[in-house]
């Protein structure tokens, strides 16, 4: 195995769980996190990854905070930025960027579509793409819960083969079973809709897949919303995990539908993880979600290209409301949801 150097901005769910894979594989990991806590418990203890079973694997890496990081004047080559939202994301681009190697480039193992920001600021020949769908969370300083398996794919913006891709997908396998894309932007784009139905789970207090069981409705109407906006991309839709996007968008039939959400039922119903890093956010951590800022910018999005998503703009505000305190989280608020949606 040939062994590569690894530096992991923003050190939370997905970035340390990738990161714990790589230095468990033998490539060399700097995590730079902006939360001193967590780098400090990295820095004595390791990484700490919680398996569902309770076991627990520990991992020796370096970690530092931006402001640590730049007294060791570090230049930074195979980038995985792993930051919440489109403000970290160029905040933490525009800080990359005088410090990437000129043959450095950045992967955006994110959620969201934050690779027109990252490309803005370190070029777009410097960006690749990935898609990540797994579920873990951070739950203390240096430990991280692993909920369960997912998927990790990666592809250059532009759908073209390279061999950096080839590589990273060969190095990210430590983690699992990472694949090569020539349509990142349609993983993206896909669980832009799945993700839809998450962060309207968060405003109830109940297991995900129960949640999107029950109001299978206002789930679909939802990804509805995201996919068309989609279509003015354009872009091609590619299924994932127990997700299948052709069974939300514009004229789905009643019994495509209906397996679409039998299928992710189930297979949420399998997960480690019965609710999603939204409610986290919101129940836990009592801090505002990224997942709503992704909503407002879908919507921004479909005004842009003349496209109405009303439930996607409901669900905002909603979350909104939330996160300040005006609402409380109840099952009654997705079935609010459910009667506007319906009028």
């Amino acid at each position: 195995m040939t062994v590569r150097a690894y530096t992991v901005i923003g050190g939370g769910a997905i970035g340390g769980t990738l990161a714990s894979a790589l230095v468990t594989a033998g490539h060399p990991v700097v995590v730079v996190d902006v939360d001193d806590d967590h780098v400090a418990s990295i820095s004595r203890n390791g990484l700490v990854i919680r398996s569902p079973d309770g076991t627990e694997r520990g991992a020796r890496l370096s970690a530092y905070t931006p402001a640590q990081a730049d007294g060791l004047e570090l230049r930074f080559e195979r980038v995985l930025l792993a930051v919440k939202g489109p403000g970290a994301t160029a905040q933490a681009a525009d800080w990359l960027a005088p410090r990437l190697a000129p043959d450095g480039f950045v992967v955006s193992v994110q959620n969201g579509l934050h690779e027109p920001v990252i490309a803005a600021r370190v070029g777009q020949e410097r960006t690749v793409g990935a898609f990540v769908d797994f579920f873990a969370d951070v739950t203390e300083p240096g430990v991280i819960a692993d909920g369960g398996a997912g998927s990790l794919v990666v592809g250059e913006l532009d759908g073209t083969p390279s061999v950096r891709v080839d590589t990273l997908a060969e190095d990210l396998s430590a983690w699992g079973p990472a694949a090569v894309t020539d349509n990142v932007m349609g993983f993206l784009w896909s669980k832009l809709g799945f993700g839809a139905m998450l962060a309207a789970t968060a405003l109830a207090d109940a297991p995900m897949a129960d949640l999107i069981d029950r109001h299978r409705d206002v789930m679909a109407r939802l990804a509805r919303d995201v996919y068309r906006v989609a279509a003015t991309v354009p872009v091609r839709l590619e299924p994932f995990d127990g997700y299948q996007p052709h069974a939300f968008v514009d004229g789905a039939e009643p019994d495509v539908r209906a397996a679409g959400f039998d299928r992710l039922v189930t297979w949420l119903a399998g997960q480690s993880k019965t609710r999603s890093g939204v409610w986290r956010d919101i129940a836990v951590r009592r801090r505002p979600s990224e997942a709503t800022d992704r909503q407002e910018e879908l919507v921004a999005m479909g005004e842009r290209a003349g496209v109405a998503t009303p439930h996607l703009a409901l669900l905002a505000s909603t979350l909104r409301q939330l996160e300040s305190g005006d609402r409380a989280m109840s099952e009654d608020n997705l079935r609010i949801l459910e009667d506007a949606t319906c009028s």
